[in-house]
């Protein structure tokens, strides 16, 4: 049995562990049974993105008749749409695999495969079996196919799959309602596809603010037929196209849709059925995603876990910060020295059109926690900007104070560069006290789209049924000076 002092089950955020411990002197061993760089460089965030951006420039395009500029026939060159994406991805996956083929056989070896517990802290690789006193499970997930009727002998693509289309099929009908449904519906729209999406859930992108789901779905609903509250009974061929029955949670009458291809986009599940931690004892929950506690340490000594594989916050920036976090606690010489895990600030968002970001909680969290709060909301058109840019008064940024503090719990965007909105007060909720003072006391540049997050901050009102909190003395002021 070869032995290491870290093993990394994945190559994605995991790579950042493994550079760490080879710099230290470490040996180490890294299993990952696909390229390196994990699912956000090979078929996650990098790829996808690359291919949404022509979709938002066809939207540009196509709604900027509302400021006067007329675009006719805007046509696009799907082939060179995925071919960009393709060399971008295979150039990074190449930069990131050359990176690593320098340090093989110097105290860092590469078992491309898939490796599974077969006791304790011992895995079994290409037969061979590797032991190490750290191991770090950065193992991620894959895509999840609902247990449809029909559908595996139907045939259909997923977020995966679709990155290697030669043509955009001229009909597609989409299973699922969240951020990756939404962004391929986008995407295909835009490269000229006629898209239904069948979202099981009454709202779109339901862990978001509902007006925001509200919007995203009106908007959508302009550009194609998007349907919530649907569940897909069975699928199937008929006469040459592909076909799905699909009942109304609601009225329990049926549908049938027919189009070209079906896509799968209904969530993910956990990889840790493929490496057995069960073997090793480690612990998971009813969905397959491993438990750990607020230093991402395992129930099993020296076994910790990043990223996707435990389930919440399925963000490459946020296993980035996983990684760090399990890194230091790996290192720590006790209890003591380690750092805890803080999640009160994790962004995120969905590259759909309308575009959404958002971080920390939403107006119903708090209420459904009995915290006092103080809710702010402006409109794009509130500001000079969000007029210039033709916005029809549908976009808007909202955001969640501790009606105490002035501390921000929450902010949230739908419409044009929404990530860019919401990104300040991420750093402002990571620092002193966490108010939205520094707003108040700075300078706001005159006219940029950052005044409508500096409007709502203005429009101060008591969280839903949360009156009680406030009296009839409460003032939309900007609270005390921190």
């Amino acid at each position: 049995m070869k032995e290491y002092d870290l093993i990394v089950i994945g190559s994605g955020a995991g790579l950042n562990v493994a550079s760490n411990a080879h710099s230290d002197g470490m040996n180490v061993a890294i299993i990952d049974n696909g390229p390196l760089g994990g699912t956000c460089l090979n078929r996650g965030c990098i790829p996808t993105k690359i291919i949404l951006y022509p979709a938002d420039v066809v939207q540009i395009m196509k709604d900027a008749e509302k400021v006067g500029v007329h675009v006719k026939d805007v046509k696009v060159d799907f082939k060179t749409v995925m071919r960009r994406m393709h060399e971008q991805v295979d150039e990074d996956v190449a930069m990131t695999t050359r990176g690593v083929k320098a340090a093989w056989g110097k105290g860092l070896d590469f078992y491309n495969s898939t490796g599974k517990f077969v006791g304790k802290r011992i895995v079994e690789v290409d037969g061979k079996k590797i032991t190490a006193p750290l191991i770090l499970i950065a193992a991620g997930t894959r895509e999840a196919a609902p247990s449809v009727k029909g559908l595996k002998e139907a045939g259909y693509i997923d977020s995966t799959t679709a990155l290697e289309l030669e043509e955009a099929p001229k009909s597609l009908i989409i299973i699922g309602g969240g951020y990756i449904a939404t962004e391929m519906a986008h995407f295909f729209d835009s490269m000229g596809t006629k898209v239904t999406i069948l979202g099981r859930n009454d709202r779109l992108i339901p862990l978001e603010e509902p007006e925001i789901s509200d919007e995203v779905k009106r908007r959508l609903s302009q550009r194609m037929r998007v349907h919530t509250g649907y569940e897909v009974l069975k699928a199937g061929m008929e006469d040459g196209k592909k076909f799905i029955v699909a009942r109304n949670k609601h009225t329990d009458k049926r549908f049938r849709f027919r189009a070209d291809e079906i896509m799968v986009a209904a969530g993910r599940r956990s990889n840790a059925d493929l490496f057995h931690p069960d073997n090793t004892g480690v612990k998971t929950d009813q969905k397959g995603f491993v438990i750990v506690d607020k230093y991402l340490r395992t129930n099993i000594d020296g076994i910790y876990t990043i990223g996707d594989a435990i389930g919440r916050n399925m963000f490459r920036h946020t296993a980035n910060y996983e990684s760090e976090v399990a890194w230091t606690n790996m290192m720590a010489e006790n209890e003591n020295d380690m750092v805890e895990l803080d999640e009160h600030a994790v962004p995120h968002a969905v590259f759909t059109w309308p575009e959404v970001a958002s971080v920390g909680i939403r107006e119903q969290d708090a209420i459904d926690r009995n915290i006092p709060v103080l809710i702010g909301q402006a409109s794009y058109t509130d500001a000079i900007k969000g007029y210039a840019m033709g916005d029809d008064g549908s976009s808007f940024v909202k955001v969640v104070l501790d009606a105490k503090g002035r501390k921000i719990l929450g902010a949230h965007a739908v419409g044009p560069h929404a990530t860019a909105m919401v990104q300040p007060l991420v750093y402002l909720m990571n620092s002193g006290k966490g108010t939205y003072m520094p707003l108040v006391k700075a300078q706001t540049i005159h006219p940029a789209m950052e005044e409508i997050m500096v409007r709502a901050f203005g429009n101060l009102r008591p969280g839903n049924g949360q009156e009680r909190f406030f009296g009839n003395g409460h003032s939309h002021d900007h609270g005390k000076s921190d």
